[in-house]
């Protein structure tokens, strides 16, 4: 194209090329509006924008947002190659910010990768033990929360989370209370750096939360139950804890 060399790469999954590229396709629809007459905004306008910005995506912004993200999750392999507890903290307790950011889907190449080239990953289980960790939090906040509407939203996300999805449990509950958000991070780092002490595996992806230990390895289920109890016991306890102090000043 225009004597330029285009790779054959599909963009599925990834979060980051998008997030620039509909950055730079917002920027520039709103200049194209300044300097395009009325009249004529209607028919030029939305070709321009989307010919440009699909023209730069696939020349400038996938390729280098595509490659950050690998590096991110290189770095995050060779973390756990180097120092698994750590690798096993940062990867435990980041994982839930991640999902705010949509930049957990990057990961999932990450899980493939590892299980066709080991069989296993090491990176799943804890996905299943955060989506368990904002579960309990938003449980934690039913018995906190005095006004109906929130406590039943609680309540419901909290079931939401437990089986695998945490976005109802997060956005509607945890990020409001900041505390129970932060008391969810704390026990899915404890019980991920916990878990990766342990080796466990899973040979495949799975349903997140608590059907989750049915992906693991069998020979790893007492760890993986031992690091289900972590992100059930710790979150729900420091979400209480902090809502009754905060409460109490």
């Amino acid at each position: 194209m225009f004597g330029l060399e285009i790779q054959k790469v599909g963009y599925q999954g990834q979060v980051l090329p998008v997030l620039v590229a509909s950055w730079v396709l917002a920027k520039l629809e709103l200049s194209l509006k300044k300097r395009i007459p009325d009249a004529f905004q209607l028919l030029l306008v939305a070709p321009i924008a989307l010919l440009v910005t699909g023209f730069i995506s696939f020349i400038v912004i996938g390729p280098v947002t595509f490659a950050i993200a690998k590096g991110i999750t290189s770095a995050v392999v060779a973390i756990f190659k180097a120092a698994p507890i750590l690798g096993g903290l940062i990867y435990g307790g980041l994982y839930a910010p991640l999902v705010i950011t949509g930049m957990h889907h990057t990961f999932l190449a990450v899980d493939l990768q590892l299980i066709g080239s080991t069989g296993t990953t090491f990176l799943w289980p804890m996905v299943a033990l955060s989506n368990i960790a904002q579960g309990s939090a938003a449980l934690a906040m039913f018995f906190v929360l005095k006004e109906e509407k929130l406590k039943s939203l609680s309540a419901t996300t909290a079931v939401s989370a437990y089986l695998g999805i945490t976005e109802p449990a997060m956005f509607g509950v945890n990020l409001r209370y900041r505390f129970a958000f932060i008391s969810a991070i704390i026990g899915s780092a404890l019980a991920g750096a916990f878990i990766t002490l342990q080796d466990v595996q899973a040979p495949s992806v799975g349903v997140g939360g608590l059907p989750a230990f049915l992906s693991i390895l069998p020979g790893s289920w007492g760890s993986f139950f031992i690091g289900m109890a972590i992100v059930i016991i710790v979150p729900f306890a420091l979400t209480l804890f902090f809502g009754k102090v905060r409460k109490a000043q």
